[in-house]
């Protein structure tokens, strides 16, 4: 996939009318409700205004608390394409009214119609996110996620900059109310295009009680602890989302001293950097789930984030300046390059935790798990106003400054969960090797079964084998290596977060090589994948040494498939015995090519060591 191109799923009906879908629902909210505000601003007294606008934030984002886990249930009981289709058919209803609404500027009814369509797109975010994994492939899933964040945020920042002008015009009210309509026909002509996706779980009951079905799935969820804190991390990016965006408008005129082109500039910049961030982060993870680029994403986010506050100009103009005129003064380039880069950071940061959602709740109440994140990030949001109005109204603090805080307490977050979930950490360290010293290519990995216990075997080059091999298979993999170099200072650190088993010989250490199996055979019938190097040790010559017995006594006590492998061009690097000792020379290579390549899995009544050394050699060749 990440070799064709992010962009080529848009040209799979799989995808495409899904896209469509989804793009213009997001399109047609924002037009909506952009469109409600510019109503309420613009032919109200001030006083009302202010107290409908609140009115109207709370009354969309109610309706994630009481159906989403509804909604959940719902997906992953019935058909997900027929209940889109439903759901676009009922926003065709709602918008139908809402233009009469908007016409006749009835204020108590597009109030109604702004909580029923909070309702709408509560029922659709369960199933947007839970039909991807049904109609994708494992290395699109990814790529899915990165264009519908794309599309999801210009649809976003495009409805809300075309109601702005639609209503500048004359007659505005009018244009906005047709519009939305069109949207919604748009969308549900889009709709029927998707491909058919079955019930997961057409035996579930539903639970009608919003309290106990969030309850009940956060109990669910929690035994997950690397889904749960995914879900957590999204709400927190959230939480930082809506901080940015409700403080935008008042940074903007107080601050930058820009009038209303300015924030919406500034706006577009954001939206433009979460897309690209997206895209970008799709074309970084090489058609799997990247979690290395989790880490990544969230210290963009600290420190720029950090930056806007030191980057906030001094601006003494007696009038509100245009967005040429803002751009005209360099003393503001600081805050463009924070904006753009935050939302950068940002799709590094969601498209990955969105992907592992999907990728590992439970099939069955896959669509569930989304509605709880649902229901959590709009708990965040709610939190956020709360947080600003203490910070910036109690404690007094200058929005520049609440920047700062939030900035720090992103840290502090992800510290928290990197240091809960290690997976986070320790795939960035694979991303950041594979991506400096090496530049790692892979053939036949789909060979390596998709689920259940098998073991990898493979050549032994350097102390960065398992990093490497870690790095290309898309599984989660557990290796087997010699206490010496489990127990090396500097990677010591590495091998425990990667829940390395360290062994040696039954002679040398008894314990130690009893253990080692035990908890290889334990890993095995959890269904996990296991690595072992049968040589025992790195080589120092280069060739493959003779590969030990181990092998046959994992596959007799633990029957399951073997796949021999092969590193190629690792030897003659810093890691390597080559010239000297490992680590004990200067690094002399960076970029290098180096590739992995798998065979066929062998089944284990096949499995001698002798047979496994010389099919690894043949993978090697006479690259080493």
């Amino acid at each position: 996939m990440a070799n064709k191109g992010v962009f080529n799923l848009l040209g799979s009906i799989r995808f495409l009318p899904y896209f469509l879908t989804q793009a213009f629902g997001a399109f047609n909210d924002n037009l909506f409700k952009q469109g409600i505000l510019l109503l309420f601003a613009y032919k109200l007294s001030e006083e009302e205004s202010a107290t409908l606008v609140n009115v109207a934030a709370g009354l969309f984002i109610l309706p994630f608390f009481l159906f989403s886990p509804l909604a959940g249930q719902l997906a992953d009981k019935f058909e997900k394409g027929k209940l889109i289709r439903i759901i676009k058919l009922v926003e065709i209803a709602l918008m139908s009214l809402a233009a009469f609404a908007f016409i006749t500027e009835s204020k108590a009814l597009l109030l109604f119609l702004l909580f029923m369509m909070g309702v709408q797109s509560a029922a659709f975010g369960p199933v947007k996110y839970s039909i991807l994994p049904q109609h994708l492939k494992h290395e699109e899933l990814l790529a899915g996620n990165a264009l519908v964040e794309m599309g999801t945020f210009l649809a976003i920042l495009f409805g809300t900059i075309l109601a702005g002008v639609l209503f500048s015009h004359q007659g505005g009210v009018n244009l906005i109310a047709g519009g939305i309509i069109v949207c919604a026909i748009i969308g549900y002509v889009a709709s029927r295009s998707i491909p058919q996706a079955d019930s997961v779980n057409p035996q579930l009951r539903i639970n009608w009680n919003p309290v106990t079905e969030t309850m009940g799935t956060v109990r669910d969820v929690k035994d997950n602890r690397a889904v749960f804190l995914s879900v957590m991390a999204i709400s927190w990016f959230w939480f930082l989302g809506a901080s940015y965006l409700t403080q935008f408008n008042i940074f903007t005129k107080e601050y930058l001293l820009g009038n209303p082109a300015v924030a919406t500039g500034l706006l577009t910049l954001f939206s433009i950097g979460v897309a690209a961030g997206s895209l970008l982060c799709s074309k970084l993870s090489d058609g799997k789930v990247e979690l290395g680029l989790v880490p990544i994403g969230s210290l963009g986010l600290t420190l720029f984030g950090a930056h806007l506050y030191f980057a906030t100009p001094s601006v003494h103009v007696v009038e509100l300046r245009t967005f040429g005129e803002f751009l005209a003064d360099p003393s503001g380039y600081g805050v463009l390059l924070d904006l753009l880069c935050i939302g950068l950071f940002g799709g590094f940061y969601i498209v990955p935790l969105y992907a592992l959602i999907q990728e590992r709740s439970e099939e069955k109440k896959r669509a569930q798990v989304i509605a709880l994140n649902n229901v959590m990030n709009a708990i965040f949001m709610v939190f956020s106003a709360a947080f600003a109005i203490v910070f910036l109204t109690f404690i007094g603090l200058s929005i520049p400054e609440y920047f700062l805080v939030l900035a720090i307490m992103n840290a502090v977050v992800a510290v928290y969960i990197f240091k809960q979930v290690p997976e986070f950490a320790l795939r960035f360290c694979i991303w950041l090797l594979g991506h400096t010293m090496y530049r790692v290519t892979h053939r036949g990995l789909h060979n390596i079964p998709e689920e259940g216990a098998v073991v990898l075997v493979c050549n032994h080059v350097s102390y960065v084998d398992a990093m490497l091999i870690g790095g290309a298979v898309r599984r989660p993999v557990r290796f087997v290596m010699d206490k010496g170099i489990y127990e090396m200072p500097g990677l010591h650190w590495f091998f425990k977060l990667a829940r390395t088993i360290p062994i040696t010989s039954e002679k040398r250490d008894p314990d130690t090589y009893h253990r080692a199996f035990e908890a290889i055979s334990e890993a095995l019938e959890n269904g996990e994948v296991i690595c072992i190097f049968p040589e025992g040790r790195l080589t120092k010559t280069g060739d493959i040494d003779a590969f030990r017995k181990g092998i046959e006594l994992i596959v007799q006590r633990n029957p399951v498939p073997v796949t021999p492998m092969a590193l190629r061009g690792l030897w003659g690097s810093f890691f390597s015995h080559k010239d000297g000792m490992a680590l004990a020379k200067l690094p002399r290579r960076f970029w290098s090519k180096v590739e992995l390549v798998a065979d066929a899995s062998w089944e284990p009544e096949k499995i001698r060591s002798d047979a496994l050394e010389e099919k690894v050699k043949a993978l090697r060749g006479e690259w080493a």
